[in-house]
């Protein structure tokens, strides 16, 4: 199962236009991570991290391959979505299939690009789209509460402590404070998200800018950076126009210099999906030898077999230990071969909880 996270916003904000970068992205990448479409607006981006590429030249990797995660283009959702109105009952259908949602918001002006609302206010287009998840939130909420009220009522008394934390769930959606979640479990945040609750998910703002502002910032990104310290949101810069256009450049040096013409360092694209990655709660694992160099993503707090598991299900059936080294030591170190001679290579077992950084070798029996 990939991790996904959603692109969702108010229409002609540019989502299209950052999904379609992502998209230009893949395709650019090596033949090793080839771009993969499950459904027209859904598509799968290599993970940037530096590591990978040290510990693939260290141990002198034929193949180097990026962990990827999945990206969805939701359409724009509109005032009235939580109602139906725009096909909503659709996107947010849509919106409850992913693990974490990127809200693009509009920070820029072009008269050739019509606003929903006639006007550019960040405030407001968020305030649409958060008070639409809410109110399809709440009517789900009271749904839920009936069917658990009514198991209960029948002597099904093991569904008090799931009526309780909705009950919670419903009382902080109606105060609208979604955000600060320290009250929740990991297990409480699991149901709730399990059910199709959309306003607990993790987020992230992206300021979709347009070019000359991208680096000077406006008084709309302005605004929304001060939102986005408030809520204690994580905010992303991005001109999706710029990323699409550069992202279908295959020549370096053409981008470069095009980058260049522009006063740009670098893509805001890696920022983005690596800020994405963080929104999801993974750690990354690696394997590495002579043949190739990958890196795994699995959810934090995982235990060696289910890290085991994503190589391979064979691997967590006949797991037996596994063999870990820190990608930091291991470099230090100058490699595999260093490492094992210097007995750093420690044994682990099935209790084991995966470190982000940690680099694999699992001994499996099937």
């Amino acid at each position: 199962m990939g991790f996904k996270c959603g692109i969702i916003g108010l229409p002609n904000v540019g989502k299209s236009s950052l999904f379609n970068a992502l998209v230009g992205l893949q395709k650019a990448a090596s033949e090793n991570y080839p771009f993969c479409t499950i459904e027209p607006n859904i598509g799968k981006v290599p993970i940037p991290d530096d590591r990978l590429v040290k510990l693939s030249k260290i141990n002198k990797s034929k193949v180097t391959i990026n962990a990827q995660m999945e990206f969805v283009d939701i359409a724009g959702l509109v005032k009235g979505a939580s109602k139906g109105e725009g096909l909503g009952n659709k996107f947010l259908s849509n919106i409850r299939e992913v693990d974490a949602i990127a809200h693009v918001v509009r920070c820029f002006e072009d008269k050739n690009v019509s606003h929903v609302h006639s006007a550019i206010d960040p405030e407001y287009d968020i305030e649409i789209i958060e008070s639409e998840l809410l109110l399809a939130d709440i009517e789900r909420t009271e749904k839920i509460l009936e069917k658990l009220n009514k198991l209960i009522k029948v002597g099904k008394y093991e569904y008090k402590e799931e009526r309780d934390l909705f009950l919670k769930v419903l009382n902080d959606l109606k105060s609208d404070n979604t955000y600060d979640q320290m009250d929740y479990t990991s297990k409480d945040l699991y149901t709730i998200n399990k059910s199709g609750i959309l306003s607990f998910k993790p987020v992230m703002y992206v300021a979709n800018l347009d070019e000359g502002s991208l680096n000077s910032k406006n008084i709309y990104n302005k605004k929304l950076i001060e939102l986005s310290k408030i809520k204690k949101i994580p905010l992303v810069n991005i001109s999706a126009k710029i990323e699409e256009e550069l992202s279908s450049i295959k020549d370096l040096q053409e981008k470069k210099e095009l980058m260049k013409s522009m006063d740009i360092s670098r893509s805001s694209l890696d920022k983005f999906i690596s800020s994405g990655f963080k929104l999801l709660n993974l750690v990354t694992f690696f394997t590495s030898g002579e043949k190739e160099t990958k890196a795994w993503t699995i959810q934090k707090e995982s235990y060696a077999p289910d890290a085991a598991g994503k190589i391979h299900t064979d691997f967590k059936k006949g797991f037996i230990a596994a063999d870990v080294i820190s990608y930091d030591k291991l470099l230090n170190l100058g490699g595999e071969k260093e490492a094992k001679l210097s007995g750093s290579i420690r044994t682990e077992g099935k209790d084991y909880v995966v470190q982000d950084g940690d680099v694999i070798l699992f001994k499996f029996n099937v």
